[in-house]
């Protein structure tokens, strides 16, 4: 894709065929900080799932959720002003049906459970260099990304 969001193939598309046959009740997605990518997924995905499907996201060491996915995200009318970075561990894993990693070059947090596995790996915009301007690009990047595979998973 262009804008330096990089995907291995499309790989994600199978994953998304396979999601959608499962239909989850509950989607979780990870990535370390949750902070960018997994906040602006658990955004996104509440827009798009269907009624009944849960949307979360968590991390191996939360921080807290950056100002960038924010204001990403406010450009398309999603406010995640109210979600709060969570850790990986305040998630009750019964209940989960389905995880999606979103990590990319650093090691995704462990999910204990019998939730189906899938990874989505997209570069962390948090890393971003250059001017805000630069850096809101590659949240917007990310975004877009995600609302792409996001709206396939949950087209009716």
């Amino acid at each position: 894709m262009e804008g330096g969001v990089t995907m291995s193939g499309e790989s994600w598309m199978s994953e998304a065929e396979e999601l959608r046959s499962i239909a989850p009740r509950h989607v979780l997605f990870l990535c370390v900080a949750n902070s960018a990518r997994s906040q602006m997924a658990e955004g996104i995905g509440r827009s798009l799932a269907p009624e009944g499907v849960k949307i979360s996201s968590a991390g191996s060491s939360p921080s807290r959720v950056n100002p960038l996915a924010i204001r990403a995200l406010d450009e398309i009318g999603i406010d995640i002003r109210g979600q709060r970075s969570k850790s990986v561990e305040e998630i009750a894993p019964a209940g989960v049906d389905a995880v999606i990693t979103l990590c990319a070059e650093e090691v995704c947090p462990v999910f204990l459970g019998k939730a189906r596995r899938f990874h989505w790996g997209l570069p962390d915009p948090a890393g971003a260099s250059g001017t805000e301007e630069e850096r809101l690009q590659a949240f917007r990047n990310v975004r877009d990304e995600l609302r792409r595979r996001l709206s396939i998973l949950f087209a009716s």
